[in-house]
């Protein structure tokens, strides 16, 4: 059995991963820490957790991580980098759900995270968790950067094409949706409920984090200069990412080639859809799922297929956005199939 260890239990992607490595088959939940509610069982704050975790919180100098085989720090950023180097002296493996170690670059993490990273010696070494795309470096890594819930759709949704090379990697337009739960657990007046709810809106227009993260994992895969106008907006639900691509085609290619590029890229992605051409996936397709379904478009000028592509994706950010991803890439670690844990259907309505 794996000893997991949780830092930071008490957000949603703290819960999301109780609530998964629960009842996966080959983990024993060992620590799930919080200072302010050491001592509390952890299913009387989750009662949907009663009879599936029997453990209480405890505050992180009560426990012995060092003890685990992996820890997850579903905190803050700036927390992961302070205890990651001590884990990983005592062979603890670790995955990070925040940001600490998804940008290579030290100047550009202090630029959009302003805070100074304490083990920049660490960044060169911490694999980027997105199986599809980096699954045998994530199987040998010791610690794991999990991706953002954004940069996790625009990535899979332009990886092939970026592949391909038949894309304008210069002109790249996302315009994405979140949940509110993306914005975290806790209090704060744009997402209150009479706030968030009957209201649409954008934010980050001029520049948000997810950006940096995303052109510098799309720049691995071309040798285009990678340009990205990404705009996200909060959306009144509660789970659930919905991102519309555009890519400019640079070579004549039809609908069915463009289709089998998909297909071909993740036949053997168990967690990545490619739906039918011209099909529009919805977010509650994958609710409470580790799954992430797209599909294509191209909207037609004058009779004829146009050289704009439209990429449609959809995921929940919870999951595959966030917590689920970080179970696939434990189980790559520790040599179990990708999908062990992670089998849940979607939940509808």
């Amino acid at each position: 059995m794996i000893k997991v260890g949780i830092v930071g239990g008490t957000g949603y992607t703290g819960v999301e991963l109780l609530r998964l490595l629960a009842i996966h088959p080959d983990v024993q939940l060992t620590a799930i820490t919080s200072r302010k509610e050491d001592g509390l069982p952890v299913a009387d704050m989750f009662p949907s957790l009663r009879g599936r975790v029997a453990l209480a919180f405890s505050a992180p100098d009560k426990v012995d991580l060092a003890g685990c085989d992996v820890v997850f720090f579903a905190t803050p950023h700036g927390v992961a980098m302070a205890q990651a180097p001590a884990l990983l002296a005592a062979g603890v493996k670790v995955i990070d759900l925040a940001a600490d170690f998804r940008l290579k670059d030290q100047a550009v993490f202090e630029q959009w995270y302003k805070i100074p990273h304490t083990c920049p010696e660490l960044l060169a070494e911490a694999v980027y968790g997105l199986p599809e795309l980096n699954r045998e470096a994530v199987a040998g890594a010791r610690l794991i950067a999990n991706p953002g819930c954004y940069p996790t759709t625009m990535q899979l949704g332009l990886f092939p094409l970026l592949k391909a090379g038949v894309i304008d990697a210069g002109s790249l337009i996302v315009d994405a949706k979140s949940g509110v739960s993306g914005a975290g657990r806790k209090a704060e007046i744009g997402t209150l409920f009479s706030e968030s709810s009957d209201n649409f809106k954008a934010y980050g227009v001029s520049g948000h984090r997810h950006t940096p993260e995303t052109v510098a994992q799309l720049q691995r895969f071309t040798e285009q200069k990678v340009r990205l106008v990404f705009t996200p907006h909060l959306v009144p639900m509660i789970r659930g990412m919905h991102s519309t691509i555009y890519a400019r085609l640079t070579k004549d290619i039809d609908n069915a080639a463009l289709q089998a590029m998909f297909e071909d890229q993740y036949k053997d992605a168990p967690f990545v859809d490619v739906m039918p051409f011209g099909s529009h996936p919805e977010t509650r397709s994958t609710r409470g799922a580790n799954v992430l379904r797209l599909a294509l478009h191209r909207p037609e000028h004058d009779g004829a297929p146009g050289d704009m592509l439209v990429i449609l994706v959809v995921q929940d950010n919870l999951v595959k956005g966030a917590s689920g991803q970080a179970v696939q890439c434990m189980n790559l670690m520790f040599g179990l199939p990708e999908s062990t844990g992670l089998q849940q259907i979607a939940l509808l309505p």
